[in-house]
């Protein structure tokens, strides 16, 4: 009873609104209400600001949140470990992923629901800041970001793939020609870029102040799709992660060139809560990115006629 006092918590904390928590939880609002009052009656202080609406938790409210995410996972991980040890794996693995990381997703999703095929996913496309929340308030199971560039804070990490930059533009355009450009060079383009509020954006500014260089991006979108469909047209040009732009099929005449001085890459990677034990589920993904990890699952690489090692040429992108 107080695991389901505690979820129903959990619910009004996320809704900030009686009625659309009760109809979460799927009963009646005086159902609700009261089973809320009950577990304040239970621990002897008021945990919910009341008046006409929900207003936000009390000092005491803010402090049963935290006790309440930690008590519910773990009454969650005990059901499914034992539900494992009876059926085998089962159940929905929550992952919050960064927009550049959402085209390898399916690297890891599909090899692990072909071992485990009771298992489903749902996939939500958040900002790197977005993904550790939604990790530290137990609202996903595991996130795919940016290992290297901004503090992780209190987690387990798994690397995946690493992440190098290219100059995605059309032929005719400035620069479209070069064997490599410098960021410099780049920030002189006119460019469509993520906004601010992504880390892959914020990496992007960094390297360009680096090499001295001001940029000022004549679109911002937090859609991929978007950035993409402006490129298309030929007469717009982006930075975009080598891996990313092959997943979207560029045709003649967009061409991926080489961004150096310097020459970067990040590492991105699958994070999850830390945590003794992982649940079930939570294990045995951190085993399957694992295994991709191993298996080298970085930019391809390919050998040129002077013998240098450079980034494989996009198949569907003039070289």
């Amino acid at each position: 009873m107080l695991i389901e006092r505690l979820e129903f918590f959990l619910a009004l904390a996320r809704q900030r609104h009686f009625g659309r928590a009760a109809e979460e939880c799927g009963v009646t609002q005086p159902t609700f209400s009261a089973a809320i009052k009950q577990l304040e009656d239970a621990l002897g202080v008021m945990l919910v600001q009341r008046g006409s609406r929900f207003l936000g938790l009390t000092a005491e409210g803010e402090q049963v949140l935290g006790w309440a995410r930690r008590i519910v996972s773990d009454a969650h991980a005990m059901k499914e470990e034992m539900r494992a040890a009876r059926r085998g794996l089962s159940g929905r693995i929550r992952l919050a992923v960064i927009p550049t990381a959402l085209p390898m997703v399916a690297s890891l999703t599909t090899p692990f629901r072909l071992k485990h095929p009771d298992v489903t996913f749902s996939v939500l496309s958040r900002t790197s800041v977005d993904v550790l929340s939604a990790l530290g308030n137990f609202d996903v199971d595991a996130g795919i970001t940016y290992l290297d560039n901004e503090p992780l804070g209190n987690v387990s990490s798994v690397p995946l793939y690493t992440e190098r930059y290219r100059l995605i533009t059309a032929r005719g355009n400035p620069l479209a020609e070069e064997k490599q450009v410098t960021w410099t060079e780049v920030a002189k383009l006119p460019l469509c870029l993520l906004t601010p509020d992504m880390q892959n954006r914020r990496i992007i500014d960094q390297h360009l102040a680096e090499a001295g260089a001001h940029l000022r991006p004549t679109l911002e979108s937090n859609s991929m799709t978007v950035l993409f469909s402006h490129v298309r047209t030929g007469k717009w040009s982006s930075i975009m992660p080598l891996n990313l732009a092959q997943t979207f099929g560029f045709s003649e005449p967009i061409r991926a060139i080489p961004i150096v001085e310097p020459d970067v890459l990040h590492m991105v990677g699958l994070v999850t809560t830390r945590r003794e034990p992982h649940t079930p589920l939570v294990s045995a993904l951190l085993a399957e990115a694992s295994q991709i990890g191993r298996d080298g699952s970085s930019e391809p690489t390919e050998t040129d006629a002077g013998g240098q090692e450079r980034p494989k040429a996009l198949p569907s992108l003039s070289g």
